[in-house]
């Protein structure tokens, strides 16, 4: 890697060239892990969303096709209401909501590829008709309530099983917290998102639970289900050949990817957040590698010199400058053992916890990436 020499005092514009100079490797070599190219999830975003427009606005007679009703299934043998009933939704709330949902599970297709993405949500899809089969008679069974032909129809069930590894494989990022022991953080949105879409209507539950525990079987390989229920290598590479020019696309070269819905001013300072972040990791990793072969305690005064607060070394001002020092910020006990669990020692929890005003989560990048 190219080494950066980073100087203190710089303008807004220096500030902006630095920083764009220090992602633009890491934004490289994270698209060329991930891609920026997400097919299947654009596909699955669009085509549902315009047919269920399509049936609600133009084709309304046509949605007695679509219906996701399993007493036809059970009593008519109309098994192909679990492949129509089970792919549009009837209502645009539902449409609406699993779309947002869908948008933002992409990652999932990044981080694992095409073809394993599209293995779990068919897996999922498949074994979500069985857990719905045996959850309608059991609440038959149980409570005496007929709902085979009241479930919502739609691509939902997919949809419910990716919070799996959402909740398993997403790290939490605190945001901000509010009301004491409330936080908000990146995965806050995701999680009201499928709240929204879990109480749109009266026995969606059923499908949110059939999908919840068809995610967790094939996410936890139950019974090799992720063998068996899997795209085949010709049927990926038809849909990759036949999807990939219709709805892929790259990303803005020179832009860092902010949250959905975020305003102007909001993009900004993400930016400039993720900027400060680089900066100071690039300023630690630097002056640890000088110390790396003294075996002594790093200088995070010398490190982060807006972030504490310094003795004045005139000795001119002797007692004045020492009236005007505050006292040491006071550390977390329960942020310092988070650290320890990690691995690290209490006094590179304290040093890193005082160095970034007591912020736990640029205190572990500090010291997880160096």
């Amino acid at each position: 890697m190219k080494k950066i020499k980073i100087k203190n005092n710089f303008s807004t514009a220096g500030h902006r060239e630095l920083g764009d100079c220090l992602l633009r490797p890491w934004i490289a070599e994270l698209r060329g892990l991930l891609g920026d190219k997400a097919p299947l999830s654009k596909s699955l975003l669009l085509v549902p969303s315009a047919l269920s427009l399509l049936l609600a606005l133009l084709l309304p007679h046509c949605q007695k096709f679509f219906a996701y009703d399993l007493h036809a299934v059970k009593n008519d043998f109309q098994i192909w209401r679990l492949v129509c009933g089970r792919i549009i939704c009837l209502d645009l709330k539902d449409t609406f909501c699993s779309s947002l949902l869908i948008y933002n599970f992409r990652i999932f297709e990044r981080r694992y590829g095409s073809r394993k993405f599209a293995s779990f949500l068919l897996g999922s899809w498949v074994l979500s008709a069985l857990f719905d089969l045996i959850l309608v008679e059991a609440v038959q069974y149980s409570f005496g309530i007929t709902v085979a032909s009241n479930l919502p129809s739609g691509f939902l069930a997919p949809v419910f099983a990716l919070f799996v590894p959402f909740y398993c494989s997403i790290p939490r990022v605190q945001v901000a917290q509010i009301l004491g022991p409330l936080s908000i953080t990146n995965k806050t949105l995701i999680y009201i998102l499928g709240l929204q879409l879990f109480t749109s209507g009266s026995y969606i539950w059923i499908v949110a639970i059939s999908g919840l525990i068809s995610g967790v079987c094939y996410d936890r390989k139950v019974f090799q289900v992720h063998q068996v229920l899997r795209v085949p290598g010709l049927v990926a590479q038809f849909f990759s050949w036949a999807l990939e020019p219709i709805f892929s696309s790259s990303e803005p070269a020179s832009e860092v990817r902010v949250g959905m819905g975020a305003t102007v001013d909001i993009q900004r300072q993400q930016r400039m957040e993720q900027l400060d972040r680089q900066l100071m990791l690039s300023q630690f990793a630097q002056v640890r590698r000088q110390r790396q072969q003294q075996g002594g305690m790093i200088n995070w005064n010398r490190l982060f010199p807006p972030l504490r607060q310094r003795r004045n070394i005139n000795y001119q001002d002797g007692p004045r400058s020492e009236e005007r020092v505050s006292p040491p910020l006071q550390v977390s006990e329960e942020q310092v053992a988070r650290l320890m669990e990690m691995g690290f020692s209490r006094g590179d929890a304290l040093e890193a916890l005082r160095a970034s005003n007591n912020d736990l989560n640029v205190a572990t990048n500090f010291l997880l990436q160096h």
